[in-house]
């Protein structure tokens, strides 16, 4: 065992990982991230792990879908789900008396679910209403159809919540769905979290109790990684949807998690276009000439690779002028170094913003079990600000011109 200041770090003799962050809460965030997701997936089987996050829910060996909800809700408690490209995890928020009987639950539908077909069948329905209403919405598709053109040819491309006929397809039969998570929720790839007040030497008997009989004895089945070197270079396109405005999205891959410019870029995205409303992209397009309502940009990284993008959604008449003040401001980065002030400025708005999103323990307990799956430790929200105050001027110039460059990026626009 391996404690700090801020964490509690243990692992399993099944190598299932632990991260504990002891906070004087009443309240307190747990469950399981498990390294398993979109990505896992081959194209016949799309949208199986976002498939099985819902199915879960519907039943175990030990209890059914109403009694689910009720060990958890019934006490005040909340229960949540989500599955990305690369992670599927399941948590909830409870008062910290609760918590023995809410890990047992949760380690349950991750370990033994039943997928009762009468029940699985009306789910189906549930994510096909899921799918209808992503399609009606271009400012979310879009980020989809982005990464289809981004990642063409991999995995990573597929959407996470599949296709009407594939889900026909891995719902057919219960088996399907357990096979997958045979193969791909490994110990190896699962980390248990908690964020409350609880000692940190009882959560890890409450983790040896709810997962320490888990084994996995099957050879890891994990897709091709991304090559950034692919040989199929992704294509700018668009899409005919009939939509009141233009809807576009520009970027290219960019740094993985871990990367010695992760943090450079992060600073520098939010410079650009991050969450704030004097982002130099929602200064330019919407404050200075009122050719947007919504403007953003966004860096994720992913385990091997990882991509920058920024969105907007214009008037189509505006669309030349929108697309030519976006290419200045890339290049302003690029060609014009930050003045000190500029850097000092970024970084103070950048740890005001890292202070405030701090204050949300569901986020915390979500980051440090992120962190704790893919680095195997869980950096504090100051630790991370002192590396980015590190970042020089030069720095961030290299990193524009690497991820940045106008003439290397692909453009999706819907029209």
């Amino acid at each position: 065992m391996q404690e700090n200041t801020h964490f509690f770090y243990h692992s399993l003799p099944n190598n299932i990982k632990i991260v504990h962050c002891r906070t004087q809460s009443a309240v307190a965030y747990i469950g399981v991230m498990i390294g398993a997701g979109t990505r896992d997936e081959r194209p016949e089987e799309n949208g199986m792990a976002h498939y099985i996050e819902h199915c879960v829910f519907k039943g175990t060996v030990f209890h059914s879908a109403r009694q689910i909800i009720s060990q958890i809700e019934g006490v005040g408690g909340e229960i949540n789900a989500y599955t990305t490209k690369e992670e599927t995890t399941f948590y909830a928020a409870t008062l910290c008396e609760h918590v023995p009987q809410t890990l047992r639950l949760i380690s349950e539908m991750v370990l033994c679910p039943t997928f009762p077909k009468s029940e699985t069948d009306k789910e189906r329905m549930v994510i096909y209403d899921e799918i209808e209403s992503y399609n009606d919405s271009p400012s979310e598709l879009i980020y989809d159809d982005f990464e289809n053109l981004l990642f063409a040819g991999h995995s990573l491309a597929l959407p996470i919540l599949g296709t009407k006929r594939t889900l026909r397809h891995i719902s057919a039969s219960p088996d399907r769905p357990r096979a997958w998570m045979l193969q791909h929720y490994r110990p190896e790839r699962m980390v248990v979290f908690c964020q409350g007040d609880i000692p940190a030497t009882r959560f890890v008997r409450l983790v040896e109790q709810a997962f320490g009989d888990y084994a996995n004895t099957l050879p890891p089945d994990r897709l091709l990684s991304f090559a950034q070197e692919q040989d199929r270079q992704p294509q700018s396109a668009s899409f005919q949807k009939h939509t009141h405005q233009t809807h576009v999205m520009l970027g290219a891959r960019a740094y993985p998690i871990g990367h010695d410019r992760q943090l450079a870029l992060y600073l520098l995205n939010n410079i650009l276009g991050g969450g704030s409303l004097n982002s130099r992209l929602n200064i330019a397009l919407r404050e200075a000439r009122g050719l947007v309502y919504t403007v953003e940009s966004t860096y994720t990284p992913l385990s091997d690779t990882g991509y920058w993008c920024a969105y907007f959604a214009c008037e189509p008449e505006q669309l030349e002028q929108c697309m030519d003040v976006t290419r200045k401001e890339l290049l302003r980065l690029i060609r014009t170094p930050l003045k000190p002030s500029e850097l000092r400025s970024a970084l103070r708005q950048l740890r005001g913003q890292m202070a405030i999103a701090a204050q949300n323990a569901e986020n915390n307990a979500l980051s440090m079990a992120k962190s704790m799956l893919y680095r195997g430790y869980a950096p504090t929200w100051i630790e991370t600000i002192n590396k980015i105050a590190a970042t020089t001027t030069e720095q961030l110039q290299q990193v524009a011109a690497e991820v940045l460059n106008p003439d290397n990026l692909i453009i999706l626009k819907y029209e």
